[in-house]
């Protein structure tokens, strides 16, 4: 039987192998083929703009930005608003035919790249399959399929980045053309097994330089971490939660808020941005709201407050909270108010959240404080550089344990939970992005007067965590491969896709990564893994620490 949609770009996929009737994410088969369209159409995008860049011609940045924000749009938990993708869809077509015409001779053109793709919701849900279309390509060797899908889904993580660096001004050519380069490869049926991990490994490379360029775009705009102690429970009054990655649309709510009686709490991946002085200064940035992503249905369910979700991690939200719950940027869901660009102004206005938070009131008592301290950007952690080495040389730390990534909500990720607490109590947890969810509230104390446990921050900050490795690594002058540093890695999604090939492209080895490997990786591309990285699937806490510290 044909099934009615085929996923698995993400960890959580049914059964591991594939979501094939219904998203784990809540996407719906009519959602996955738009999804599926969209990006077969930007393929054809990716070649005619690398061909164009080949002749001489560059890419505008509005073309550039569109391609962003329509790729951000496929990540898991990101939009699932069918009208948007019509939207992208036909947008998708009018780009492409633009850019086909800059492209010189095309005569060569790989199958799929001229396809355009019809233009009304129903006619995109019921457009038969073609090859290329989808996941399933049955005519293409199962190795160089895995690698294809590595590619498109690392493609998806370097784009997320991108958009974040974008919205604050730092869009970069370099990056945005690489993206048409590596979107046109994924047509081309000539590409062998070593093109596809070469241009994986260039992919891995140029996500550093898009990350150091979200690195700065962030510092130079709200300034450098600083360690701070931030509220983990709620006070009395009215509040908004604002949840995803985006620093810019909290720092435009913060403005707008401002003496408004509405206190604002960092939510998931948000939590980092109460170390940032340029928004920390706003004095009803109250705190962080909860947990990681995937219990936002229950956290929210109820909640007498605004939400306010700024990128990925948007679950299906319920009833008992559907009409206080906002959309913004490239995030979307049916009959969820979506908060625009300000009809190209480029300003957001977020009275109508704002409005909400006010009118449902707020808790009615404040309760007891209990805070964590989070903002251990690279610059805090880099100042006692000194102190760590000499700590390290004395013996009195052993070993650093970065433990962090993606969280999700399938069995197994307890194991990150244990590991953390059974690390010896000479040594230092480094973590960030929402894995660090999973025990970034339990009092791990201190090692040679450092705190054990040092949060970086987002996902977006792992620059930050690979600058500190490299400055560690040469303060004893040695490789990073030979520091006392042990890399424990969760991933749910695409930025961690990313994330990992960045990493590898720096040729770090022995990654532990979980809870499971992606469905996407073959057995043979596995072991082009292990044997070139070493990369190992965890398996448990006592088992991996007793391999490392052996």
């Amino acid at each position: 039987m044909e099934s009615a949609m085929f996923c698995y770009q993400c960890e959580q996929t049914a059964g591991g192998s594939g979501c094939s009737n219904m998203g784990v994410c809540s996407k719906n088969p009519e959602i996955a083929k738009m999804q599926d369209v969209l990006v077969y159409v930007l393929k054809g995008i990716g070649y005619y703009g690398a061909k164009a860049l080949e002749n001489g011609n560059k890419i505008p940045q509005e073309t550039g930005r569109f391609v962003i924000d329509s790729i951000f749009s496929t990540l898991t938990n990101v939009n699932f608003d069918p009208q948007r993708f019509v939207e992208y869809i036909k947008k998708a077509n009018e780009v492409k035919t633009a850019l086909k015409a800059s492209a010189g001779d095309v005569s060569s053109a790989p199958e799929g790249a001229d396809f355009t793709a019809p233009e009304t919701k129903d006619e995109i849900v019921n457009l038969s399959d073609r090859p290329n279309l989808g996941v399933n390509d049955a005519g293409l060797d199962a190795d160089i399929h895995s690698l294809r899908e590595l590619l498109i889904y690392g493609v998806k993580g370097l784009v997320a980045y991108h958009h974040h660096a974008a919205v604050i001004g730092k869009f970069d050519e370099e990056v945005s053309d690489f993206t048409f380069k590596a979107l046109g490869a994924t047509l081309d049926r000539n590409m062998a097994l070593g093109d596809y991990l070469n241009m994986n490994m260039e992919l891995g490379k140029v996500n550093l330089k898009c990350m150091e360029i979200l690195d700065a775009a962030n510092t130079d705009t709200y300034g450098h971490q600083e360690p701070t102690e931030v509220l983990i429970t709620k006070k009395k009054g009215p509040f908004i939660v604002v949840s995803g990655h985006d620093l810019k649309d909290l720092a435009d709510l913060l403005e707008q808020s401002d003496g408004k009686g509405v206190n604002i709490y960092t939510h998931g991946e948000m939590l980092t941005c109460c170390a940032y002085p340029e928004l920390k200064k706003y004095k009803h940035l109250t705190g962080n709201f909860g947990g990681a992503w995937q219990d936002q249905q229950k956290e929210f369910d109820g909640v007498p407050g605004a939400i306010l979700l700024t990128s990925n991690c948007l679950m299906k939200p319920k009833d008992s909270y559907k009409d206080r719950i906002f959309t913004t940027s490239i995030v979307g869901y049916p009959e969820i108010q979506h908060i625009g660009n300000g009809n190209g102004t480029g300003k957001k206005d977020f009275t109508p959240v704002i409005e909400k938070a006010l009118a449902l009131g707020g808790y009615t008592e404040d309760e007891p404080e209990k805070k964590i301290t989070v903002g251990f950007g690279r610059t805090a952690t880099l100042s006692h550089a000194g102190a760590i080495v000499d700590a390290v040389k004395a013996g009195q730390i052993k070993r650093f344990f970065l433990i962090g990534g993606c969280d999700g909500a399938k069995a197994g990720r307890n194991y990150f939970t244990e590991f953390a607490e059974k690390t010896p109590k000479d040594s230092v947890i480094l973590t960030l992005a929402c894995g660090k969810y999973r025990f970034n509230k339990i009092d791990f104390g201190t090692v040679a007067g450092l705190p054990r446990l040092i949060d970086f921050g987002q996902c977006n900050d792992t620059y930050s965590a690979i600058q500190v490795a490299l400055a560690l690594a040469g303060a004893f002058e040695c490789g990073v491969n030979d520091l006392p540093l042990s890399y424990i890695i969760s991933w749910y999604e695409q930025k961690a896709v990313v994330v990992l090939l960045t990493l590898l492209s720096l040729g770090i080895q022995n990654i532990h990564l979980g809870p499971s490997l992606p469905a996407f990786i073959t057995p043979n591309v596995l072991g082009v893994l292990v044997e070139k990285f070493n990369v190992k699937p965890i398996s448990t806490p006592d088992e991996d620490l007793k391999a490392i510290l052996g």
